[in-house]
């Protein structure tokens, strides 16, 4: 290890992070003051990686979990040769900028998650520990091993403080996640003070009870760090936690305290900083000569090590064609196989969990590199993958199916994982109403514009006796409002396995579908190419007439009432239509929205959930809607006491 160079590269770190803070007015120094010589050990020495190639499948992933820390990565980067320059790290915190204030995926080169909410970013970390597994036990020979990288984290107290960070690491220790180490920047300060008013916690114990190898060194001893990380390597069957004893703004005149945690260092606290940690103190944004040096020697070495994968891969694909072929279709999420969808007949009754199900295997039939499972509800939820390779474990990394446990939260950051590592695509399922336990990671699931599936049952009052606890009311319009979320209550089987299609088709965006647990009927459909059309969001189910007297716009179970609610007003020209996905159909045009909705008199809008997003197609009055929580008793008595039935509806029509 050339000790010399890792210095230089840490005291780098510190120069770039103040200054563009600084200059930013805005950021968090303490973490890459404090935490320098970690990163400078990890891309110099530890790290299989080519910046050349930010995308390398074979690289190892590093993932800043404390991601208000970001300038280490951005420092780091830019010092290592990912397309980070001088320029964007000057624009810290900028408009526009490839540093944005929290690490956030697609806008920077070689930042392999959006993070920043603390817990999420280790969470994450174990997604892509669990993706190199799978991937691994489906492509390795004993002859050539193509797959075989480490997902490496660093976390603060505030990861290791919120709750996700907790069902994560303890999911990565049942699953003995072997290739996920995890560092630990022990400096005891949040925003508040010292950690010990709040975080007492024992974490070298706690770990151990998670069934993780734990180490413990300094921050500042780097070949200290670098033997760690071998011993972590060696033990081989257990994920790792490396606690690393810390000084948070290290240099600088507060050092130690909260005061150096989220806020810049001020123009002098910058110069007194430079002077103490030898750095030129008039000179703004300093890189140490030798850091440059040192990693453009590295380069090359960095190829060469791609080079010799590439030598292995090729010999490998010529050795195994059929297993190339489905590499390839793994990576780009081809089609593997055939398989047709579940066919119904209009009339035949079940809840759309069941038909959710039934299309779910058609997926895996269809898409071997489609993986997922439930929060500890795979018989109610109906996500068993029948022909597959078992269940994912430690004695069978080849398992298709993720037995998450009771960890929502948990289960969506996984999920994004294991996407955002590529080469799988993740789904993930519970209650609808437990949206609210991931709801955190959905929503930076979409701003990473990371395609996760979200299967989501019992999703109305018709849930019944688990009472109003679990019968989601407000849940389909707090997801609907959330920026490119894709929410989808399909009406009946038939449009339930249009359902799934259009989830494994998304590319940039996270889809929840949302399931009955009552049965309801296939319907016939006026609409005979609908299963195209309902790709725009709705369609006709009974055309009325052109000029109807009232237009329904109905989602879910509610479409079979709006049906046998209009038989029971035969004295109206009374159009139904399945709205799918609300915000899809708001997207078409005028025409196309027109025409579903007909020439009509009065729009109704039928829904078991509240009324908030429908107020702009029918009056207070026309909203067939749920605004209060619901009861406990059997379904059908619980949508009498709320006067939610086909006959109820009926009188809203007679009007």
């Amino acid at each position: 290890m050339d000790t010399k160079a890792i210095e230089a590269t840490a005291l780098s770190i510190r120069s770039l992070s103040m200054d563009a803070i600084q200059k930013a007015n805005s950021g968090h120094p303490g973490l890459p003051l404090g935490a320098a010589e970690l990163a400078a050990v990890l891309y110099g020495e530890v790290m299989k990686h080519n910046p050349a190639d930010s995308k390398w499948v074979d690289r190892d992933r590093f993932v800043l979990s404390a991601g208000h820390g970001s300038m280490l990565a951005y420092s780091i980067l830019h010092l290592a040769g990912y397309k980070v320059s001088m320029d964007d790290i000057k624009s810290f915190r900028q408009v526009g900028s490839k540093c944005p204030g929290h690490p956030e995926f697609g806008d920077t080169d070689g930042v392999e998650c959006t993070s920043g909410p603390l817990g999420q970013g280790v969470a994450a970390a174990v997604g892509m520990a669990v993706a190199e597994s799978m991937l691994a036990a489906k492509f390795n020979t004993p002859k050539h091993t193509i797959v075989d990288h480490y997902t490496y984290a660093l976390v603060g107290e505030g990861c290791l403080e919120e709750g996700v960070s907790s069902e994560a690491c303890s999911l990565a220790g049942n699953m003995k996640l072997n290739k996920l180490i995890v560092f630990y920047d022990e400096n005891k300060i949040s925003i508040d003070g010292n950690t010990d008013i709040t975080f007492t916690d024992n974490i070298e114990q706690r770990y151990l009870s998670y069934g993780w190898n734990v180490f413990r060194g300094s921050m500042y001893n780097v070949k200290e760090i670098a033997d760690l990380v071998e011993s972590a390597k060696r033990e081989g069957t257990k994920p790792s936690l490396i606690i690393l004893k810390s000084t948070i703004g290290k240099g600088a005149p507060k050092a130690g305290t909260a005061d150096v945690h989220g806020a810049p260092l001020g123009e002098e606290g910058c110069k007194t900083a430079k002077k103490a940690l030898g750095l030129p103190e008039n000179e703004q944004f300093y890189v140490v000569p030798e850091a440059y040096k040192y990693f453009e020697e590295k380069r090359k070495e960095w190829a060469q090590a791609q080079a010799d994968w590439q030598k292995t891969f090729d010999a490998w694909a010529e050795e195994n064609p059929e297993l190339a072929k489905k590499w390839k279709a793994y990576w780009n999420q081809e089609q593997t196989g055939e398989a047709a969808l579940p066919e119904y007949k209009v009339g035949d009754k079940l809840a759309t969990r069941d038909a959710s199900g039934k299309a779910l295997n058609t997926m895996a039939d269809r898409y071997e590199w489609l993986v997922g499972g439930s929060a500890d509800l795979q018989g109610p939820n109906k996500t068993k993958v029948n022909k597959d390779d078992g269940t994912y474990s430690p004695a069978n990394r080849k398992g298709r199916t993720i037995e998450y446990g009771i960890r929502e939260f948990a289960m969506s950051q996984v999920m994004s994982g294991i996407n955002l590592h590529g080469g799988l695509r993740a789904f993930g399922a519970t209650f609808f109403v437990f949206t609210d336990y991931f709801r955190p990671s959905l929503r930076v699931a979409a701003l990473a514009k990371i395609p996760n599936i979200y299967v989501l049952t019992h999703d109305s009052i018709y849930v019944g006796e688990d009472g109003p606890t679990h019968q989601p009311i407000e849940t389909l319009a707090s997801v609907r409002c959330m920026p490119n979320v894709q929410m989808l209550r399909p009406g009946d089987a038939e449009e339930s396995a249009i359902a799934w299609e259009m989830a494994v088709a998304s590319k940039d965006h996270p889809v929840l579908m949302t399931f009955t647990r009552q049965a309801i009927a296939v319907y016939e459909k006026a609409d005979k190419d609908w299963r195209n059309t309902v790709r725009k969001g709705a369609y006709v189910v009974q055309e009325g007439s052109d000029s109807p007297d009232i237009t329904i716009l109905a989602s879910g179970s509610e479409v079979e009432m709006s049906l046998k609610a209009a038989a029971l007003v035969p004295g109206k020209k009374i159009r139904v239509v399945s709205v799918m996905d609300k915000n899809l159909f708001e997207a078409q045009d005028d025409a196309f929205r027109a025409k579903i909705m007909g020439n009509t008199k009065r729009v109704v809008v039928a829904e078991a959930g509240c009324r908030q997003g429908w107020e702009g197609y029918a009056k207070k009055e026309d909203c067939f809607t749920i605004d209060r929580f619901g009861m406990s008793g059997p379904a059908n008595k619980v949508a009498e006491a709320l006067g939610f039935t086909p006959e109820c509806l009926a009188k809203v029509l007679e009007r």
